[in-house]
Parts: structure tokens; sequence; C-alpha cells
């Protein structure tokens, strides 16, 4: 059974997945968390040299975007691929403008502050999920500010993978909450065209954060990706 390795979003660890890998045994899940480079094609370097020789790859958000930059640097390894809740394209220049005053603000303390007024407002379609949005600052503060400037700068200045997926032609998975306000739904038609054997799933009731809001779908969709 090929292992399927998980890549969480920005300032998430592995609880991002919720009960997602367990539901998903016996097969094997390798953790891999975006958090130990400042580029996005260094962060994917560095997880390849630690992976099996072969896996499944599923990303969401900051997680699909190394996806894509690990389908760039060795496709051969990647048997199928899901990109969930993410965005294909380089950085915009409104949010690239945005970068590094979060980045100095988190520096000087203002980590809680940042993610609590700036960044998870956009996450969830129910805004008053209380207990998914302590789990999400939870996650942030565990890793800390050194980890949110590194991935801040990292998402700044990405490369734009399209071409990736242009020539990609294994089973692909396209999955995003119905409400999701940080990557909007005509990027997911952008990548579920770009594949030619792509599934686009659309999750009813769920923003940025499809596991933690509609795990059952979110699992369903994963379970048809990785058994077909």
């Amino acid at each position: 059974m090929t292992p399927l390795v998980l890549v969480p979003g920005m300032m998430c660890d592995a609880r991002m997945w919720g009960a997602i890998p367990s539901a998903l045994a016996p097969r094997a899940v390798h953790h891999a968390l975006p958090t130990g480079a400042g580029t996005i094609p260094a962060i994917a370097a560095a997880l390849l040299r630690d992976l099996p020789e072969r896996f499944a790859l599923a990303g969401l958000s900051m997680g699909g975007i190394v996806a894509m930059e690990m389908l760039a640097q060795a496709p051969g390894r990647i048997e199928r691929l899901a990109l969930l809740d993410t965005n294909p394209l380089a950085e915009v220049p409104e949010v690239r403008a945005r970068r590094l005053p979060q980045v100095n603000r988190v520096l000087v303390g203002g980590l809680d502050a940042v993610m609590q007024d700036e960044m998870m407002p956009h996450y969830l379609a129910d805004p008053s999920d209380r207990e998914t949005l302590a789990l999400c600052l939870d996650m942030a503060r565990g890793l800390g500010a050194e980890v949110f400037r590194r991935q801040s700068l990292a998402l700044r200045d990405r490369a734009d993978r399209t071409g990736a997926l242009r020539a990609y032609q294994g089973p692909a998975l396209v999955l995003t909450g119905e409400s999701d306000r940080l990557c909007p739904r005509d990027r997911h038609d952008l990548m579920h065209r770009l594949m030619p054997h792509s599934r686009l799933v659309i999750v009813p009731g769920a923003g940025h954060l499809p596991p933690l809001e509609q795990p059952a779908a979110t699992l369903a969709a994963l379970k048809e990706w990785l058994e077909t």
C-alpha cells in the first residue's frame, strides 16, 4: 500500500488533519511539516530527503504550495496528488505587501494578535466554532514567531507552479471548502483544468480547513482518491 504524505497549512501541525490519518489505517501516513527552511524550494527539498521513494501526496493551503513544489522537483516520486484549499499561482502584489509588516508585528510579540485579528477570522465557514479556532491558535503558538517569519516570506516569494500541474498525469484530487475566502474557487477550477486526471470536490459547510470543519466529507474524498 502506497504511503501517504500529508503537508499541513501555514502555522499548522499534524493536528490540522484531525482524525483523518487514523481513519486511513493501515496505510502508513507521514506528516511532513513545512517549517525547516526559508523558501518554498528549500522546504520541498528538505522534505523530499526524508520521505519514502514513492508516495501519495496531499497538501492544504501552504502545504499544497509545498506539494506543488515537490511535484516540480521530483515528479517521478509522486504516485498521486491531492491539493486542498490552495493556490498554484505566485503571490499577488497586495498580499505580498502585507507579509513583511505582519512578520515584523509577530517578531515583537504579536503572534497571538496577528493570528486572531488578521488570519483566523478568514479560516472557517462558521466563525463561532471556538474549538477549532482554539486549536488553530494553539498550533501557531507551538510553532512560534520564527516559523511564522520563515513561512510568510517563503509564501511571499513563491513561484507559479501551473507548469508542474500541467505536466502531471497521475490521479489527482482538487478539494476546497465551499466558503473558502483565502483560496478562491477559481484557483481550484484552474488546477482541475490543468490536471487531466483530476477530480474536483467542493465541500459544503467548510471554509479554508475542511479536514477540521467537515471531516467526514473530506475523508470520503481522500479515500476515493487513494483507492481509484
